[in-house]
């Protein structure tokens, strides 16, 4: 025999398997797998080359139906025998003439194999349901991101995901020495000035698809459009720029279309997602992971990883996500959606060159079976993600709803480009608001996990003691200043600036200050976010008002 398999990890050995055309010796190899580790992965390689060259082999159907007995979606993962739990398996002992009576039941089943029944009350036929499997070996290139518009202008979002992408395919080809490009692509009515606008933000490529039915968000033709361009389908004019199976990477907007666009398209090629990331950098990365490398006790190194790091559900620490191919089964592109004000933009280059494509696809009429007959754009400021600064107010308002949220707007008024958040404890509240004042209370403002997630250069936190909910939606702010009556409240963990005060006589001379020019609240930090300030006069002032909030 040429190959002993047990001289080669799998990754070894599906090389050596690709320099055989003898059925006969691949066949002697499967059989000596078998006698000694028995690898599903290195049986399953040698298969694969029996059929490239077009061998049927005697075990296929033993495999076959070990294979069946596997469900994919835990592939590679760890099973337990009764041998591996012994007395602590659970179930219940199998009573005499039990396994008779079972395999009367099987051979009845296999005789007269039932329709499964279908439930008149579903949407959809579920036994038309199939898996879609990833690709195998394909080809991958390029950094994808989706350009999202609104009103005929591209989100800020947009413009900070290219100046990141930008910035990391430079590294890239630094790095790798080669030049994989920025592929911008976007859809919507008369959007080519816009795909121009892409070029002069950052990317090489930008592709979009334009019909007067897209000038809104609709899941379904958005969907099916991103899953065409990202597979290269179409004519040969539009797809000739590239020559590889599917992007790299992909990068969504975390914005609420962006959320829904990328779950759907990630899942219709296969792959996997990475939701509200604030950070991104690409290095190798070494895994000993059976599912990952194919077999226990074997490390292997993955090349060209897209690094994706987000807060937690807590709050208070990073988890960093990656996206890597099993054996047999690629997970590509590698995608992620983006907190809006994670990244800044390029400076614009009306002279950058890139290549304009239009994307061609025939779209179906029922992918528009809803249709928006008229809309309403909401309030200026309620979008608070790309303002400068946020000035956010909590419960510890509480004493005077009002008067409490009339002072957080004196000083929203005063400063530039600022705008006025909430907590969850102000939307859930109780509270009476007066006048002109009480717009600003609805959950369109609230900042948090369940509401908008914010990143400005100055993050002022009024009577907000600093829940871990409400941390997620703030943390990535530049500087952050709390005032507070609290001087344990938890938002002092994470403040650069935190002035111990009753928000209702520190916020008055915050804009006094600031509207005379006397305080300039600059965005620098010292890091511990452990001291307390005395700004505008607050420093030693306690009052009895519930400054702790939410």
């Amino acid at each position: 025999m040429g190959i002993d398999p047990d001289e080669h990890t799998i990754d070894e050995l599906t090389e050596e398997l690709e320099t055989v055309d003898d059925a006969e010796e691949l066949n002697a190899v499967l059989e000596a797998e078998r006698a000694g580790q028995d690898r599903k992965t290195a049986r399953e390689a040698v298969h694969r080359r029996l059929e490239k060259i077009d061998e049927p082999t005697d075990d296929n159907e033993a495999d076959e139906s070990e294979d069946a007995e596997t469900d994919d979606e835990t592939e590679g993962e760890y099973e337990e025998t009764e041998e591996d739990v012994g007395e602590d398996a659970e179930g219940e002992p199998v009573e005499e003439g039990a396994e008779d009576e079972a395999a009367e039941s099987e051979e009845a089943a296999e005789a007269e194999p039932e329709e499964p029944e279908e439930d008149d009350n579903l949407s959809h036929p579920t036994r038309d349901k199939r898996h879609v499997r990833a690709l195998d070996g394909g080809e991958y290139a390029d950094m994808w991101v989706f350009c999202e518009t609104q009103g005929g202008e591209l989100l800020e979002v947009s413009r900070e995901m290219l100046g990141k992408a930008r910035a990391l395919m430079d590294e890239f080809a630094a790095d790798y020495g080669d030049d994989e490009r920025v592929v911008a692509f976007l859809m919507g009515d008369d959007c080519e000035a816009l795909a121009e606008e892409c070029i002069a933000y950052g990317a090489d490529v930008a592709v979009y698809h334009d019909d007067d039915r897209l000038e809104r968000f609709l899941h379904k033709p958005y969907t099916e459009i991103s899953a065409h361009m990202a597979r290269g389908e179409g004519t040969a004019e539009s797809t000739e720029w590239r020559e590889y199976d599917r992007p790299r990477y992909v990068l969504f907007p975390a914005t609420n279309n962006g959320r829904d666009l990328s779950a759907k398209v990630q899942a219709e090629l296969d792959s996997g997602l990475a939701s509200d990331c604030s950070d991104l950098f690409i290095e190798e990365e070494e895994v000993s992971n059976p599912v990952k490398t194919g077999e226990p006790g074997v490390k292997k190194t993955f090349e060209k990883v897209l690094h994706m790091k987000r807060p937690d559900f807590s709050g208070f620490e990073y988890s960093t996500i990656l996206c890597l191919d099993n054996p047999g089964r690629d997970f590509h592109p590698q995608g992620c959606s983006i907190i809006p004000g994670s990244f800044e933009p390029i400076e614009r280059d009306d002279d950058r060159d890139g290549l304009v494509v239009e994307h061609d696809m025939a779209l179906e009429d029922d992918w528009f079976a809803v249709e928006i007959t008229d809309h309403d754009r909401l309030e200026e400021g309620i979008d608070l993600t790309g303002h400068d600064v946020i000035v956010c107010l909590g419960r510890g308002i509480g004493n005077d709803p009002t008067e409490g949220m009339e002072l957080g707007l004196d000083l929203v008024d005063a400063l530039d480009d600022a705008a006025l958040g909430i907590t969850r404890g102000i939307v859930t509240s109780s509270y009476q608001f007066e006048g002109h004042v009480e717009r600003y209370s609805s959950e369109e403002r609230q900042i948090g996990e369940t509401g908008q997630v914010v990143a400005p250069d100055l993050y002022v936190a009024a009577g907000v003691s600093g829940a871990v909910q409400h941390k997620v939606g703030m943390d990535e702010s530049d500087t952050i200043v709390a005032i507070n009556t609290d001087t344990d409240a938890r938002i002092r963990n994470f403040s650069d600036y935190f002035i111990e005060g009753d928000l209702f006589e520190v916020l008055p001379q915050l804009t006094s200050a600031v509207e005379s020019g006397e305080l300039e609240l600059e965005a620098a930090t010292d890091g511990g976010g452990d001291g307390t300030g005395s700004a505008a006069g607050g420093g030693d002032e306690t009052a009895d008002t519930n400054g702790g909030g939410d």
